[in-house]
């Protein structure tokens, strides 16, 4: 596949989980890819791909996102994708909310976003084309235990993303948002790995029982999040923006249990 020869496609959170996979979905079917991320494992390096090229970003600094913006532009030209991937999650909720904490999970997770957004859009607009997506959460609808920061940092992304949407689309800019449910990474086994702890079970059991409440009987791959991504920065989906895009395979349908 090569829907995205050509062009190139900047990618924040590519140093791990779905931010890694969507940079590589993309790369595979062409794009010219900058994987963004504040860190990167050696042994996670994709070999061989001329048109994959890490660089080392903090979404809290300015000059950090700037510099890699300009840099991606100067190499090649153009960015014609943006995927804003970067996110942390650290459980608390409204009654013990630290402002630390509250601070850290939304510089990430949404002044980030908008920092890289900010960056991007003069030069979308002034090619006057450019798709950006942005990766949120169910939770952003569905605020569980435990997520009272997390949850209002995604909400405010998807808010974000259709604002984009209605301010830029006549600029011939998109911007989409996707929402994965569970999805197998190392930020949600650790998050099992402390269900694990405190109810004296094993990760695997934890990722069992969420798994009973989703209709399809199974956590994601982050893969299956990169695709959904990948769709919603393609032709394919010329049509498409403000959307949201939700991939949590049918959690939030109105059945409660599972029976085979």
């Amino acid at each position: 596949m090569s829907r995205f020869h050509g062009r190139t496609a900047f990618v924040t959170g590519a140093g791990s989980g779905i931010g890694r996979e969507i940079a590589l979905q993309l790369s595979t079917e062409g794009a010219n890819v900058v994987a963004a991320d504040i860190g990167f494992d050696p042994k996670a390096s994709p070999s061989g791909r001329a048109n994959f090229a890490e660089v080392r970003v903090d979404v809290r600094r300015e000059e950090d996102v700037s510099r890699a913006i300009e840099g991606a532009i100067a190499r090649s030209g153009q960015i014609d994708i943006l995927v804003n991937a970067a996110g942390v999650m650290i459980a608390d909720d409204v009654a013990d909310i630290r402002d630390d904490t509250w601070n850290t999970i939304i510089e990430v997770n949404l002044t980030g976003a908008m920092r890289v957004c900010r960056a991007v859009l003069p030069h979308m607009r002034r090619r006057a084309r450019g798709s950006i997506v942005n990766v949120s959460s169910v939770a952003a609808f569905n605020a569980s235990a435990g997520m009272a920061s997390y949850a209002a940092s995604k909400s405010g992304l998807v808010a974000l993303t259709r604002a984009l949407a209605n301010r830029y689309g006549a600029d011939g800019v998109r911007a989409n948002c996707v929402c994965p449910g569970w999805v197998r990474t190392r930020m949600s086994e650790a998050e099992m790995a402390d269900l694990a702890q405190a109810n004296g079970t094993s990760v695997e059991q934890e990722f069992s029982h969420v798994a009973q409440r989703i209709a399809l009987g199974r956590v994601a791959e982050p893969a299956e999040i990169a695709k959904c991504a990948a769709f919603l920065a393609s032709d394919d989906a010329s049509f498409v923006t403000g959307a949201v895009l939700v991939a949590d395979g049918g959690a939030r349908t109105a059945a409660t249990s599972r029976s085979h």
